[in-house]
């Protein structure tokens, strides 16, 4: 990936946005964040994790070369997703796109591998994820290289968040 990379705003190709609904009743609220018969084999999850990001924090920017990411927003805070689609052959290479999610707008966001990702939580209140990736964390009994390329540190990174 040569440092000095364009992007141009758009839609990621590959890139799945969708409404989380909520369903209420009396005792509060349901949603389901995955169904089996509603995702295609080569995302279905491996694992699952939930994680809290205070106000202002950002995770990111990182990518994987196998994994693919299967991010649950639902609050009780929002977040600033940035998306960078670095996948040569892409149809959206050289794509960033951003969407906001969480509790004003409770997203599902999948993100493929070679898309460059990172989440800011732009609210006042600890904000939690969800996510369900394809692929085990370091591999089975944590015995593997972890699949993830950080680009936090990098000195005149394209990947910025604003």
């Amino acid at each position: 990936m040569n440092a000095v990379q364009q992007f141009t705003k758009g839609r990621i190709h590959d890139v799945a946005c969708k409404p989380l609904k909520k369903f209420l009743d009396e005792r509060g609220w349901l949603t389901e964040l995955f169904r089996s018969d509603e995702l295609e084999p080569e995302i279905m999850p491996a694992m699952s994790y939930v994680s809290m990001t205070q106000p202002g924090v950002a995770r990111g920017p990182h990518e994987h070369v196998e994994q693919t990411d299967y991010f649950c927003f639902l609050g009780p805070s929002n977040f600033k997703v940035y998306l960078w689609d670095t996948r040569e052959g892409s149809p959206s290479f050289g794509v960033k796109q951003v969407l906001y999610a969480g509790v004003d707008a409770p997203s599902i966001v999948v993100v493929p591998p070679g898309v460059v990702h990172a989440y800011r939580n732009i609210g006042t209140e600890n904000g939690i994820v969800f996510n369900a990736p394809n692929r085990l964390f370091a591999g089975q009994g944590k015995s593997e290289p972890v699949d993830e390329i950080r680009h936090e540190e990098l000195v005149d990174s394209p990947y910025q968040l604003d």
